[in-house]
């Protein structure tokens, strides 16, 4: 059975390393990028390149967007130009990157207006994973449109979990993210006050380790605070950006966060202090400085 014709917009790191799987497992690619360099390196593997979303959903079975927001997604989708203005009827749109559920919702409602699908699937773990199609993949969309583009998603994924209706995969991820970046703000804070304090971080880190706090968001922050070598691969600039898309999930559910609005605070201030492409541990940085 030949494989279907997948169109791949945002060659960033991820997304690159994506495409380079998938025409390793003989997929045939269509790509767009403002970044030339990328595209090229795609065209000589043996992908096609076009010049707007609507030449590539018009030629594409499925769509695959890897973009870095919500903005940039709703601007591709519905620019003149764009993949709505082209995307065929029983063609796939699948959004890879974190984005606003509601957004999310919204452009499948759509979609399904010209007879297309959409599943959103956010990813965990790292480019070099993507490059081995050993990603973790968040999918969610109604179950008859995932089956069509599952196959494809395990060839991406070494884990896919169909998490439910469309935008579930934007909502767990933001969630994940949530968890996640407030415990490292968290602890890089814990390292700071302690410093502060005149605690040794050292000392400080051996006995929370010991007990339940113990994770491996700590030893990443404890990776920076203590011995400066910074490996957790998220910028403060991404974080910030989903803990702003979370607190507008949380806006939009008639709820709030205080625990996000405290670490999304943090890290906008951090942000502006000229830190966005620092990792986000590096947030201990700013806590260090912080005055009253």
């Amino acid at each position: 059975m030949s494989k279907p014709v997948i169109g791949f917009i945002g060659l960033g790191l991820m997304g690159s390393n994506m495409v380079e799987n998938l025409q390793n497992k003989g997929y045939p690619l269509i790509v767009m990028d403002l970044n030339k360099d990328a595209v090229t390196a795609c065209v000589k593997r043996g992908a096609a390149s076009v010049g707007t979303a609507k030449e590539l959903a018009e030629a594409a079975d499925i769509v695959m967007l890897c973009l870095t927001t919500s903005a940039i997604v709703e601007k591709v989708v519905y620019a003149p130009d764009g993949v709505l203005a082209g995307i065929k009827a029983g063609s796939v749109l699948v959004d890879f990157g974190t984005s606003i559920p509601a957004s999310t919702r919204k452009i499948g409602a759509d979609l399904a207006k010209k007879g297309a699908g959409m599943i959103d699937a956010p990813l965990g773990r790292t480019p070099a994973h993507a490059k081995d199609g050993l990603l973790n993949i968040m999918a969610a969309g109604d179950i008859e449109t995932f089956n069509k583009v599952k196959p494809v998603l395990q060839d991406q994924g070494e884990n896919v979990f169909h998490l439910g209706a469309l935008g579930a995969g934007h909502t767990t991820k933001l969630i994940n993210n949530f968890m996640g970046m407030t415990t490292v703000c968290a602890m890089s804070q814990a390292f700071a006050v302690a410093e502060r304090a005149g605690v040794d971080r050292q000392q400080l880190f051996d006995i929370m380790s010991t007990g339940p706090s113990n994770s491996p968001f700590m030893q990443f922050c404890k990776n920076y605070a203590v011995d400066n070598v910074s490996d957790l691969g998220f910028s403060i600039a991404n974080a910030n950006k989903d803990l702003g898309y979370f607190l507008q999930m949380v806006e939009d559910l008639g709820t709030e966060s205080k625990i996000a609005e405290g670490s999304s605070a943090n890290l906008q201030a951090a942000f502006d202090a000229g830190m966005g492409s620092g990792n986000v541990p590096e947030i201990f940085d700013y806590y260090r400085k912080l005055e009253k």
